[in-house]
């Protein structure tokens, strides 16, 4: 039996199911500060390769997507 398992002879009700799929909001809050800390480091690496690639003109905003496909033209 999984560590924590209860034994339970009927299966949950409807609202115990959500009861527990519900998570709170300290652990709401800490999630989001992950995601948050993933998406940045995320968007540094983007804009790091994004400098890295010689384009015309330097300064043009490119979107996550050109900057992978010029990556990859570049790199080829």
């Amino acid at each position: 039996q999984p560590r924590g398992a209860e034994e339970r002879k009927e299966p949950l009700s409807r609202e115990e199911r959500r009861r527990r799929r519900r998570a709170t909001a300290k652990y709401r809050t800490a999630h989001a500060t992950r995601e948050r800390i993933r998406v940045e480091a995320f968007n540094v690496a983007f804009a790091e390769l994004r400098r890295l690639l010689p384009t015309l003109p330097p300064d043009k905003k490119l979107s996550k997507i050109e900057i992978l496909r010029l990556a990859i033209c570049y790199i080829s």
